[in-house]
């Protein structure tokens, strides 16, 4: 998908693929319920979670792959042995199939950003 020019989060899952649309729902589900106090935005052209005015996690429907946006740097290196199978790149997961994506993985991540602020990449 080339970036975005969705305004919200609502018109831009009605834009993703059809196929990607209840994987990136469910990951939106997931950010609202585990980051509170975080704010819901569009930045880049994705959906992204800022607390105080820092983004710090974002997903998006990239061409080949959904990527989950983890920007914390110490949640990766906590994370580091649970990541290390992971298609990564210097910031994100990257999930070619919508089914492939690790739920779990996600939630556990979501909660250790939630958990306290930290440093961003």
């Amino acid at each position: 998908m080339v970036q975005s020019k969705a305004e919200d989060v609502d018109g831009y899952l009605a834009e993703v693929p059809e196929e990607r649309r209840n994987a990136l729902r469910r990951l939106r589900l997931m950010c609202r319920q585990e980051l509170k106090g975080f704010g819901e935005i569009m930045a880049y052209g994705m959906p992204a979670y800022e607390r105080d005015g820092v983004t710090e996690i974002a997903f998006a429907s990239q061409k080949n792959y959904v990527s989950f946006y983890l920007l914390r740097t110490d949640v990766r290196a906590a994370f580091e042995e649970r990541l290390a199978g992971q298609d990564m790149g210097k910031g994100c997961l990257r999930f070619r199939k919508p089914e492939n994506i690790d739920f779990d993985l996600v939630r556990d991540l979501l909660r250790a950003t939630a958990a306290r602020p930290g440093t961003v990449c």
